[in-house]
């Protein structure tokens, strides 16, 4: 099935065409780990992790890259503040990231480079940079010389003007163009630094990346993605340093989600408008979650709200349900039984049509009485699902989800309620019977009663 994309550097959507079909390459931009990641952090995360396991069905090997940004000064900031030590901070942050990301239900990528281990690697496209005249040092600095760029832009489809108010870039006496952006700093004593042959310094952020995906997916590879808000200036200045060391494009297809909106505004630690993944994990389960960074096209800026937060989780409690009263229905691999759910996310990741047709399947299962008819759309679900990172859970255990460390009647507790209503039922105590189930319910336990017993759920929403 033929995939299309929406490629930022030609502004359309595209027929994926990989360089090498037998070996996808792709590498997205990770967290700068200083503190816990929040939910504008993982919509990229999820996005791209759709599109792995997208990749991984149309293609027999996919290589999937996502960095590591553990020097920066923000976290030196947040060092100092915490009166900790770097290394401390960023492998305690990043721990956490990896915790949360997983809970979301992303796969294992293939590789994590932390930039403060790739230093070699950026010193040497710094001197290729310099030897080709694309770059300069000046007073301990060393900086990308904007001018000797042609199309220098393109990307971003930025005027110089507009990029260089954009960039908010730093008014220094050694810059040559007020454009031209830092590849290596020196740094005082008690920050990070190594030695290069322009004295001790660290690296510019935007020449981390450019050598990392180097290293491990070569020159060109396919794929670089992140978000919107990484187009200008980072993901322009990666073209340009990789464009200008190698001669050659630095990835073919550019991809980028969406930001996080909060009442039309975007999100940022900065304006204090944004949770934590951590946080949301504590009042919702983390598929209802993932699912709610799904509900919206990847492309379109997502609005977030605890409202919809809600009914990400009321919408699979109703396919956890499906999949509960089917428990004595066996399912298969169905490698071909997800057809329409993956025809629309080859469809430039098309995840609101795709969760569509996963309602469709759902009612599909509902409905269907033939045995063989019940393994079929039971199998078709289960690989939908799979497809969006959704529904690998026991239904069971989706419907007694529990916030972290609350006090809540055990689930021993509950069922030996439901027995002693089952048996006030039978002695037709329709008193006590109902007494249970308010009992069961002022405990946040909810029952539904059904041709096949008795079931239960946990009940609460997302706020």
């Amino acid at each position: 099935m033929p995939l299309v994309l929406h490629n930022t550097l030609t502004r359309r959507k595209e027929l994926f065409a990989p360089i090498d079909p037998a070996r996808v390459r792709m590498y997205v931009c990770g967290n700068t780990v200083y503190d816990r990641a929040h939910i504008g952090n993982a919509r990229p995360v999820v996005v791209f992790d759709v599109l792995y396991r997208l990749l991984r069905r149309l293609y027999p090997r996919v290589v999937y890259v996502r960095n590591v940004t553990d020097v920066d000064d923000k976290i030196n900031a947040r060092a100092q503040a915490n009166n900790e030590p770097i290394r401390a901070l960023t492998e305690r942050t990043l721990r956490a990231f990896q915790e949360d990301m997983a809970g979301l239900g992303a796969l294992p990528i293939d590789f994590e480079p932390r930039a403060t281990e790739h230093i070699p690697e950026m010193v040497a496209m710094i001197g290729r940079l310099l030897a080709s005249g694309h770059a300069y040092a000046a007073e301990g600095h060393v900086l990308f010389s904007v001018p000797t760029m042609a199309d220098y832009g393109r990307l971003s489809g930025r005027s110089t003007e507009e990029m260089i108010a954009g960039a908010r870039v730093e008014v220094a006496p050694y810059k040559r163009d007020p454009a031209d952006f830092v590849l290596w700093k020196p740094s005082t004593p008690d920050l990070p630094g190594w030695d290069s042959p322009w004295g001790r310094g660290r690296p510019g952020w935007h020449i981390e990346c450019s050598a990392m995906a180097e290293k491990y997916l070569g020159v060109t590879f396919d794929i670089h993605g992140g978000g919107q808000d990484l187009i200008f200036p980072h993901h322009e200045n990666e073209c340009a340093q990789s464009i200008c060391a190698h001669a050659a494009p630095l990835a073919r297809y550019w991809v980028h989600n969406g930001l996080l909106t909060n009442e039309g505004e975007k999100m940022s630690k900065s304006l204090g408008n944004i949770a934590t993944v951590h946080e949301l994990m504590a009042i919702a389960p983390a598929e209802a979650i993932r699912l709610a960074l799904l509900t919206t096209h990847y492309h379109r800026p997502l609005p977030w709200t605890s409202e919809g937060l809600g009914q990400a989780r009321a919408t699979l409690d109703r396919l956890y349900q499906a999949l509960r009263q089917s428990n004595d229905t066996p399912a298969e691999p169905a490698p071909e039984a997800a057809a329409e759910v993956e025809a629309a996310l080859c469809d430039d990741l098309n995840t609101p049509l795709a969760l569509a047709h996963l309602h469709e399947l759902a009612a599909r299962l509902n409905k269907a009485k033939a045995p063989a008819q019940r393994v079929a759309a039971k199998s078709a679900l289960l690989a939908a699902g799979g497809l969006l990172g959704l529904l690998g859970q026991d239904p069971e255990a989706w419907f007694r989800w529990t916030p972290p460390g609350a006090e809540l009647l055990s689930d021993a507790g509950v069922s030996a309620l439901i027995e002693r209503r089952l048996a006030a039922r039978k002695a037709k105590d329709w008193a006590e019977a109902d007494r249970i189930r308010k009992e069961l319910s002022d405990a946040g336990v909810l029952l539904e009663d059904g041709p096949k017993g008795t079931t239960w759920r946990r009940a609460g929403g997302a706020g």
